[in-house]
């Protein structure tokens, strides 16, 4: 038997108002891909990030490659030759890629080697990452390639990627496992967390299983199906959505023509965007991250006042130029792809969170009923099953999971005319990912327009009644779900797709308009 390459006995880790980890053990042998499996708030994130020298454990001891050691800080854990992609990542917005990257590395090294290196990585592994972009103006997408590049220059032994594909494409999922299976056999372990539980079976060969904050059972998920899985993590299988088939009614979003020129040389131009929604369906947006979502999703939320008013309109209205609250008088409400600074403020607690877009416990001479809202807060927290210390809990003091369920239920509880999603269930367990999507199918059905834009094509084909693909700040024509394959949808993500003659006759030949990146656009 081969000397573990981490032995976690014990641990435990206390806050106030809950035990994240209580008496944990976990082995984790060389070139092992081991999972870590639970629903949020099981206490995944904390157990990392004690490994990783970010957390102080209050009990147990680590062993590393059989020796005791006591990681006091996350630059010894890198000396030990241990690395970390966080869910919520560790970036400075001031900083370009290749100055967050240098921060973690040997400073022997020079930022132009630095940033060699950075591109050779991102040929290697299939990552599109521009070293010279400051991070303020990257996608969640492109800073979760940045944090997997600054994992991997570190040439690690210990690698813990938590919720790593959440934001990638089926193709670069697939590149990114060559490379987690060649790490593997190597000799590098892996600690992976994910609530994709067809990519555990995939990828790990051995799977812890953890719940309010214990080990409820160590197996290997190879052995095992989604079903079976499921049962261990959260006590049963997720509940069925129920499609229901339905006639869409009139034009509630409407955008026409959208062009926008990007606000800063990183950022991506809209040209020509042209869509519908209509009232009671749910129309989708896939895409690689860094494509045009961000500037599309600004300029529908009224974050970006520079369209020509008539080519946003909203219930017919034209809406270009209005703000974000104006729009939400017309019905509009919006759940943003960054959680913590968009989504909530950190240090406010969920029931003054609410303030941020509902008005409900303001009185007419502008007094907060605060009893209504702590009372609103609490039902929001009830419903969607959040796990948190009350309404006053701070957002931040939540799992990203966690905090997510609340933000896509202070929207939906408001029962919009028009929601526009972006990454509903990034980050959420099978059973609460289960939740939202019937949410969303609950409201389509009562005939609210929904826009949904993921990068989970998995998610997009159970809840979307069209989908479009953006690339390059254009926009696909719209493909019934039913006809749609996930094959067809990842072709059209590099930029090629088929636009049918008005005459009858087979498909238009695509043609290529090459750019830098070698893809093309129809």
């Amino acid at each position: 038997m081969s000397i573990p390459r981490l032995q976690l006995a014990h641990i435990t880790k206390r806050y106030p108002s809950v035990v994240a980890n209580s008496d944990v053990s976990l082995t984790v042998q060389p070139g092992e891909t081991h999972a870590v499996l639970g629903e949020n708030g099981a206490g995944k994130s904390t157990l990392m990030k004690i490994i990783y020298g970010a957390v102080k454990p209050d009990e147990g001891s680590v062993l590393f490659n059989g020796q005791p050691v006591h990681i006091r800080n996350p630059q010894e854990a890198r000396a030990l030759g241990i690395s970390m992609v966080f869910q919520h990542f560790s970036l400075f917005d001031t900083l370009t890629v290749a100055e967050n990257v240098w921060l973690g590395l040997d400073k022997s090294l020079t930022l132009n080697q630095v940033t060699h290196s950075i591109s050779a990585k991102a040929r290697e592994y299939g990552l599109d990452v521009d070293p010279s972009r400051p991070v303020h103006t990257l996608s969640v997408g492109e800073m979760q390639r940045v944090e997997i590049i600054r994992a991997l220059l570190t040439n690690p032994k210990l690698l813990i990627l938590d919720e790593p594909t959440s934001v990638l494409t089926p193709q670069a999922v697939e590149k990114l496992f060559v490379v987690l299976k060649q790490l593997a056999s190597e000799g590098c372990s892996i600690l992976y967390i994910s609530h994709k539980l067809h990519e555990i079976r995939e990828l790990c060969n051995a799977c812890t299983v953890m719940r309010a904050g214990k080990v409820t059972g160590v197996t290997d998920p190879r052995r095992e199906s989604n079903a079976s899985l499921s049962r261990l993590m959260i006590g049963a299988e997720p509940p069925a959505l129920e499609h229901h088939e339905r006639q869409p009614g009139e034009v509630v979003l409407g955008v026409n023509g959208l062009t926008l020129a990007r606000e800063d040389q990183f950022g991506v131009d809209l040209d020509g965007i042209t869509l519908q929604v209509r009232s009671g369906e749910v129309v989708g947006i896939a895409g690689v991250s860094g494509n045009g979502q961000r500037e599309l999703l600004y300029a529908l939320s009224g974050e970006d006042r520079r369209a020509a008013p008539e080519s946003i309109q909203v219930g017919g209205q034209a809406v270009g130029r209005f703000g974000p609250a104006r729009r939400r008088r017309l019905g509009l409400h919006f759940v943003p792809e960054e959680r913590l600074g968009r989504g909530a403020v950190p240090s406010l607690g969920l029931a003054h969170n609410l303030l941020l877009t509902r008005t409900e416990a303001i009185g007419k001479s502008g007094w907060i009923d605060v009893g209504a809202l702590k009372a609103q807060a609490a039902d929001i927290i009830r419903r969607f099953n959040v796990k948190a210390g009350g309404p006053d809990a701070a957002a931040r003091s939540l799992s990203g999971g966690n905090l997510q369920k609340f933000i896509v239920g202070r929207e939906i509880d408001a029962r919009p005319k028009l929601l526009i999603v972006s990454q509903p269930t990034w980050g959420v367990d099978v059973g609460a990912a289960a939740q939202i999507r019937g949410e969303i199918l609950a409201l389509r059905d009562e005939g609210c327009a929904v826009l949904v834009v993921s990068e989970e094509l998995e998610e997009l084909f159970e809840v979307c009644d069209r989908l479009h693909v953006i690339a390059k700040g254009r926009l696909s024509p719209s493909v019934d779900r039913a006809k749609a394959t996930v094959t067809q949808i990842g072709e059209w993500m590099s930029g090629l797709w088929v636009v049918k003659t008005l005459r009858e006759g087979p498909p238009a030949t695509p043609r290529r308009e090459d750019n830098q990146e070698g893809q093309g656009h129809v």
